[in-house]
């Protein structure tokens, strides 16, 4: 009886003193969320201004590091607001119907340049696996420990239905978009 009972108490004290990873969340002020695209030849751009970030990592435990962010459709910004309005619209995002895009990566790699966070990508209503490489360090400002992620991954914007009617070819609109982020993160 005594032995279970200090097995008991061994493993309460191991659970307590095991680390969970830090949380994080992006700092908006100091974060962005890009996307590049082709249209009519020429090369555009756009952002997103509402991207919503939670990160628990801790780069020694990558494994236990989970890794969510949910995009408003509707914060899209490309500096036109023609184009804006387009893009928004029923046969490409389709942002009244589709409000959201959700990144969930629960595993968390690292590779030979930093890491990789497999995961799974909702955007207009379809879901697809999606691997998304970044860099991951943390620095002391204030007194406080803050993180920097950088990253940036290719994608078809047809994989997810994002081209219906007019927009489904891609002569007029190429089918890659090339999405960029730099995050500042908060610890919390």
């Amino acid at each position: 009886m005594r032995r279970r009972a200090l097995l008991l108490l061994l493993a309460l004290v191991a659970l307590a003193t095991a680390s969970t990873p830090p949380h994080y969340v992006a700092d908006p002020a100091k974060s962005s969320l890009e996307f590049t695209f082709t249209q009519a030849g020429a090369a555009n751009k756009g952002r997103f201004t509402r991207f919503p970030v939670s990160f628990d990592f801790d780069p020694a435990q990558p494994g236990a590091a989970r890794l969510e962010v949910t995009v408003e459709i509707a914060s899209l910004d490309t500096g036109d607001a023609e184009r804006d309005g387009t893009l928004k619209g029923e046969d490409l995002f389709a942002a009244a119907k589709y409000p959201q895009a959700h990144f969930l990566a629960t595993a968390i790699n690292r590779t030979a340049s930093g890491y990789e966070a497999a995961g799974k990508l909702t955007l207009r209503g379809v879901t697809r696996e999606l691997r998304v490489p970044f860099s991951f360090r943390t620095a002391i400002e204030q007194g406080t420990t803050v993180g920097y992620m950088t990253g940036k991954v290719t994608m078809r914007r047809l994989d997810f239905g994002v081209g219906q009617g007019d927009w489904k070819a891609t002569d007029e609109v190429g089918n890659e978009v090339g999405v960029a982020f730099a995050l500042r993160l908060l610890v919390r």
